[in-house]
């Protein structure tokens, strides 16, 4: 006898359309089948329907109505996130067939966090245009906010930074290859740089330049100024940006929070300056975050794998 895990296979290889999966998705989005059905050029009837069939053979609930429109069940949810999941593969598919076509030895898209863009991705990259100098590369930059939801829908091949320590970790293997510190650095005008054993005392009448609100490191902040007779900066500039803090620390005596590799070069160089105060939060696991070695195409493997080889070559003792 077929249990229902047998059942709803078999209807959905031999009945799933890509098209009722695509106003799926569409009436997630508009939370309406009538508009889901205008944006598809289909009928409200025939889109019901759709719908209707497709909690017959997945045998659940996919929306519930509502005085605003229809809201997706939790099977629903689940199911759209598959959905798209199996769009993005099919983007990737044909994007991959056309860098093929192309001359290209397939394509990667990586999400990169702040940790790891200056250094860590940029030495993966050499490493894999080394051994595969034909390899299309995309790198898209965010927070984990913004790219895990993206990961796990397909979009992005991985993530590589800073590891979330508990949002989006499910369905998600992580791979850890370093722990970094964070550093308190200014701009060489300063009045602060240069100065010895500096006390948070001597920190609390300049501004800071502070990490989104989303982040790990940004809640540790204000956890830490909390616990500090609950401080609040005089003036706060939230940023993701590298090239806008550094100009604004070297235009301005604000004070920023940053990871201490990011920084090392332009200290090293003079552009910032390290304020000798030990950061007492934001230490954390650097890494590659991704779907399962079995969701990357080759092209994506021998970045994990050049990944891996950069950031043991990555002097992570000195961070």
């Amino acid at each position: 006898m077929a249990t229902r895990h047998t059942r709803i296979v078999e209807r959905a290889l031999t009945r799933l359309k890509l098209r009722q999966l695509r106003l799926l998705v569409a009436v997630g989005q508009h939370g309406s089948i009538q508009n889901a059905a205008q944006d598809l050029s289909i009928s409200q009837p025939a889109a019901t329907k759709m719908i209707q069939d497709l909690e017959y053979d997945f045998e659940v609930k996919l929306f519930d109505r509502t005085n605003r429109g229809v809201v997706p069940t939790v099977f629903g949810e689940s199911l759209i996130r598959h959905g798209k999941l199996i769009f993005a593969q099919v983007s990737n598919a044909a994007q991959e067939l056309d860098d093929l076509n192309e001359g290209n030895s397939g394509r990667v898209v990586v999400g990169t966090l702040l940790a790891a863009s200056p250094s860590l991705l940029p030495i993966a990259v050499e490493r894999l245009l080394r051994d595969r100098p034909k390899v299309a590369i995309k790198v898209v930059e965010g927070t984990n906010e913004v790219l895990m939801p993206a990961l796990l829908s397909g979009e992005i091949d991985m993530v590589v930074g800073r590891l979330p320590s508990h949002r989006h970790r499910e369905n998600i293997t992580q791979e850890k290859f370093f722990d970094e510190r964070v550093l308190a650095v200014v701009g060489p005008q300063h009045p602060l740089a240069g100065q010895a054993n500096i006390t948070f005392e001597k920190l609390k009448p300049f501004g800071w330049i502070l990490p989104p609100v989303e982040t790990t490191l940004r809640r540790q902040t204000d956890q830490f100024f909390v616990r500090q007779g609950q401080y609040m900066p005089p003036s706060a500039i939230e940023s993701v940006s590298y090239l806008a803090n550094r100009s604004l620390l070297r235009s301005h005596d604000f004070i920023g929070i940053m990871p201490a590799h990011v920084a090392a070069l332009d200290i090293q160089n003079g552009l910032l300056a390290q304020i000798d105060w030990v950061t007492p939060f934001g230490a954390g696991p650097v890494g590659v975050s991704h779907r399962g070695a079995s969701s990357l195409s080759p092209a994506g493997g021998t970045f994990l794998e050049a990944l891996r080889a950069a950031a043991a070559d990555f002097d992570g003792r000195t961070l």
